[in-house]
């Protein structure tokens, strides 16, 4: 289970993390992609992606983070974000609203667009309510005025990473169910979408004109392909599909 971080009045007292073990801070003059073998080796450890134009501001946000044993990475733009390979990592971002090049709403649009869905918050000096609303209605998980207490930033980065955990947990069932069932026949799908609705052996039989027998043979490979031990299993599964794969069956 995800241990998540309380953060202490002192700096330097470091809270035990169960997913951050250790922290590597990158200064914003020096922004990289981490190496092969650190992206091999951490690629399930969250990031803090920190973006803000005042180096003051970004390097001290990365201090508190280390100071609780969160790994964080700093840039001073959104252009040396996108330079770096670090968007594939969970976790989630910091973004000032105005900053040079793109802004961090133009910047989250850009990512959405890009099929990036990493959790952000924004943290600004130059916030307003109708920018607040776009920032949440485009899916940000928190929008904080500075100066930000220490705890209100660290409150969000949990509740953002913890977000962005259960997104990218969603889209890994997502993607393997679907696997799962593009191997059915499609008898199988139509055998599928009949059991999940609820129908009975005898009443998809009649629908689909073949033997109750038949619908008896072709639910158990269902359920054994869909590796479902129990109807409530193959019922999960179907709703996790995308959309364009339950409506493309006949009716």
């Amino acid at each position: 289970m995800t241990e998540l971080v309380s953060y202490a009045p002192d700096r330097g007292a470091r809270i035990a993390n169960a997913w951050s073990p250790a922290s590597r801070i990158t200064a914003a003059s020096e922004p990289r992609s981490l190496s092969a073998a650190e992206t091999r080796g951490g690629d399930l450890v969250p990031l803090v992606i920190v973006v803000d134009d005042d180096d003051a501001v970004r390097l001290s946000i990365c201090e508190l983070l280390e100071s609780v044993g969160i790994e964080s990475i700093c840039f001073g733009s959104t252009r040396e974000l996108l330079d770096a390979d670090v968007l594939h990592r969970p976790g989630c971002m910091i973004l000032d609203v105005r900053m040079p090049g793109l802004s961090g709403l133009d910047f989250q649009s850009h990512l959405a667009a890009n099929g990036v869905l990493t959790s952000i918050i924004f943290l600004t000096g130059h916030g307003d309510i109708p920018m607040t609303v776009q920032a949440m209605k485009a899916g940000a998980v928190d929008f904080l005025a500075k100066p930000a207490r220490d705890q209100t930033l660290l409150d969000a980065v949990n509740k953002a990473i913890a977000a962005d955990l259960a997104k990218r947990g969603d889209a890994h069932t997502t993607r393997q169910n679907a696997g799962l069932f593009l191997t059915l026949t499609p008898r199988e799908r139509q055998v599928m979408r009949a059991v999940v609705q609820g129908a009975l052996n005898k009443q998809i039989a009649y629908d689909l004109g073949i033997t109750e027998v038949t619908v008896k043979l072709h639910r158990s490979s269902v359920m054994k392909k869909m590796r479902a031990p129990f109807v409530t299993h193959l019922v999960r599964a179907w709703q996790s599909l995308p959309e364009h794969l339950r409506d493309e069956l006949p009716g």
